[in-house]
């Protein structure tokens, strides 16, 4: 794999905010407990603007003990800490697949509503690592997690973003966490839409 540029981010450490979407195969047997189903068209311009179709189905929202846990994990610990929390969140929060591969487990989700009567969605699990990554131990191993961010309108369409490749640090000078994307372009979600039940 040849190396890509990198691009750091940084972003308020809001409360809510310090998200990671990294994905783990799903182990579970598949069940219709979702709150929050989307469809999304996501459109990577790193592999030349191809485009696959996000199902992404929310179960449960994370509590704010579950924020604050990884938000103390991360400042205190450092984010390999933080990777291994974020793993052991039970139950999981929901998944993430297309038309083409298995479901991923998403560890954290969280919503906020926004002035417009939208709201946002943070989403965040870790990295799957293919075995052929995991021999060669490139750069792109310092990248565990993935990161998305929906906003969507009060009509339940939107767009949003997604860092699929990330790395995390803290800026104790500003603040902010910094989230350093592996790739050149994040992957953008566009046309998200609302297609299923919403509690």
């Amino acid at each position: 794999m040849s190396c890509t540029r990198t691009m750091r981010t940084a972003v308020s450490l809001a409360l809510g905010a310090v998200l990671v979407l990294p994905l783990t195969a799903s182990t579970a047997l598949a069940k219709d407990e979702a709150i929050l189903r989307l469809r999304a068209s996501a459109v990577d311009l790193n592999t030349g603007a191809r485009t696959s179709t996000l199902d992404i189905v929310i179960e449960r929202w994370s509590t704010p003990e579950e924020t604050s846990k990884l938000k103390a994990v991360f400042l205190e610990r450092g984010d390999d800490r933080l990777l291994s929390a974020l793993q052991k969140t039970k139950p999981r929060c929901g998944f993430v697949r297309t038309s083409t591969s298995i479901a991923w487990d998403v560890y954290f989700a969280r919503e906020t509503p926004l002035p417009n009567g939208g709201q946002k969605i943070v989403l965040a699990s870790d990295r799957p690592i293919s075995m052929w990554e995991a021999r060669n131990q490139g750069r792109s191993m310092d990248y565990q997690f993935s990161l998305a961010e929906i906003r969507l309108g009060a009509d339940g369409r939107g767009e949003g973003k997604a860092i699929p490749y990330a790395q995390l640090t803290f800026n104790k000078d500003t603040n902010t966490l910094e989230i350093e994307n592996y790739q050149r372009e994040p992957v953008r979600l566009s046309e998200v839409t609302v297609v299923g039940p919403k509690k």
